[in-house]
């Protein structure tokens, strides 16, 4: 199968593409940066040295390379910048997805986000509603929205990233807070997910049917379990908590749906993944 990768140098995107050219599929992959298209080169795939926000130099790239799907990664947020991210989300999803449809491109897989559910105390499934008034909502609805309208569109909605490259490493920004004393136990639920597993879930989705499938482990946790483990693993002091009478926010995540489609993690939980930082 011929699959373009856009974002290939993120930080799923550089697992994604091993795993796609190990399975025997034709890989090429977008990236806005000439310095990293010869990683690209090295890990198997053609490199696309292009800006999604530059629609028609999307589109005739796209048209050039002729996929048969488009496995969306595109995210930009090495330098904590949400705004531009959101743009992403938005303008550059709707570039990719006409870009997509004039090529004759009829599968895509896109990157989502997990944690916008309404907040509860169950866990939340793929047919509970969004969040609207959450501050990402309207690039990850824009996302989605846009995706939807492909002949086969899946959303993958991952869980927080932990790994290698992401916030959770130890030299990543959620472990320079915590060793600055920036943030505080508190009852927040959080459904993790390893970026490996992340990666291989997006391999899967190939044969997935459209539609959302949340991406996250077995075990959702509240901020008060697993902030500790985490400052362990990474040699940090554990902060003070917040209010002995906060309430829990957000939403603890299912991954049953993932599951039943055959995708099984490689860590069911963020305990046994924390101990390998």
């Amino acid at each position: 199968m011929k699959i373009l990768v856009a974002g290939a140098t993120g930080t799923v995107g550089r697992r994604l593409v091993p795993l796609l050219v190990e399975a025997g599929h034709d890989v090429s992959g977008t990236t806005r940066s000439a310095e990293r298209a010869q990683a690209l080169e090295e890990s198997g795939a053609r490199p696309l040295v292009v800006d999604v926000l530059d629609a028609e130099a999307l589109r005739t790239a796209v048209a050039d390379d002729r996929p048969d799907v488009i496995v969306h990664q595109l995210t930009d947020l090495a330098a904590e910048d949400f705004a531009a991210n959101n743009r992403l989300r938005a303008e550059g999803t709707r570039n990719l997805v006409e870009a997509a449809k004039a090529a004759g491109v009829e599968t895509m897989i896109a990157q989502s986000i997990a944690w916008l559910y309404v907040s509860g105390d169950t866990a939340a499934t793929e047919d509970d509603p969004l969040d609207p008034h959450a501050p990402p909502y309207p690039g990850v609805s824009a996302l989605e929205e846009a995706v939807a309208t492909m002949p086969h569109g899946v959303v993958l909605r991952y869980g927080a990233f932990y790994g290698p490259g992401t916030w959770y490493a130890p030299d990543g920004a959620i472990a320079e807070r915590v060793r600055a004393g920036l943030m505080k136990l508190n009852p927040a639920w959080t459904s993790f997910v390893h970026v490996d597993d992340a990666a291989a879930a997006a391999v899967e989705a190939l044969e997935w049917p459209a539609g959302a499938v949340n991406v996250v482990d077995d075990e959702p946790a509240l901020a008060t379990e697993w902030i500790p483990v985490y400052c362990e693993a990474i040699g940090a002091p554990v902060p003070e908590a917040r209010g002995r009478h906060a309430r829990s926010t957000g939403r603890p995540i299912s991954n049953a749906k993932a599951r039943e489609l055959g995708w099984t993690p490689q860590f069911t939980s963020w305990r046994e993944g924390f101990g390998k930082l």
